[in-house]
């Protein structure tokens, strides 16, 4: 009983800050394209994860989650024009996204890494990836650190999804890529990517790549972002984070030093 007051208490603070989500549900935005964080099963079904990392907090916070599919490039702009309440996402925490959205404590940190044909003789240098063809996914901290650090040396060339920018790699249409460093390794395990490597340093810089991947909402939504933090809390103390990441990575998602 106690329980339940308390929980009543809090859906009166989060609506008093202008969110119109209640103590039953959650709106949760995620883009469904991002594999294994998010994707979309054949029959429909959303599944990765970010889903079982949602579906977790809100287990947490007494919720129902209540999942709303929508592409990469306007997920802000959806959860500004309250389309959602939160972003579940792997959206990285950067100063930049910090101006229109507040952000929960990161979840995990994954470095961006670049990936070209054997042989090639691409270089990451400014001198090395001059005039080269470079893809990326649009919208994106690896986007800002291509556009901060090569504008005007390479060509940038802009993806709606990762899928997009590999099959244009593969296909010879690309000097390299710059993507998500698991993402890119587990591409290159495939046997049509068998003669593309890694190259250069890992891509860290907080500029650009941020702080770790965290769940945004809306600045005014204050009360939820610390209620979201708080279950994160939870489930990486009782063990409930570890069991879910470890159905998909073999290495600590929440080591940010590597």
């Amino acid at each position: 009983m106690k329980k339940a007051c308390v929980w009543a208490a809090m859906v009166l603070i989060v609506s008093a800050a202008g969110t119109v989500w209640s103590a039953e549900s959650l709106r949760i935005a995620n883009e469904g394209a991002y594999p294994p964080f998010n994707s979309i099963t054949a029959d429909g079904k959303l599944v990765g994860f970010d889903v079982e990392i949602a579906k977790a907090l809100c287990e947490k916070m007494g919720v129902e989650p209540e999942f709303v599919i929508q592409d990469w490039n306007g997920i802000i702009t959806g959860l500004l024009a309250k389309k959602y309440e939160c972003i579940i996402s792997s959206m990285s925490i950067t100063d930049e996204r910090k101006k229109r959205v507040a952000f929960t404590d990161p979840y995990y940190q994954v470095p961006a890494r670049f990936v070209t044909l054997k042989g090639s003789g691409v270089e990451i240098s400014r001198e090395g990836l001059e005039g080269k063809r470079i893809g990326v996914q649009r919208a994106t901290t690896y986007a800002n650190y291509l556009e901060g650090e090569f504008k005007g040396i390479v060509e940038i060339v802009y993806y709606d999804t990762i899928d997009d920018h590999n099959m244009d790699l593969a296909n010879g249409r690309l000097d390299a890529v710059l993507g998500q460093a698991y993402l890119m390794g587990k591409w290159m395990e495939k046997p049509e990517a068998e003669d593309f490597v890694i190259v250069g340093d890992p891509v860290t810089d907080p500029k650009y790549i941020g702080y770790g991947a965290g769940i945004a909402v809306r600045k005014e939504d204050e009360a939820l972002r610390k209620r979201l933090d708080q279950a994160l809390d939870e489930i990486i103390a009782d063990g409930t984070h570890k069991r879910i990441a470890d159905k998909y990575f073999d290495f600590d998602l929440l080591d940010y030093s590597q």
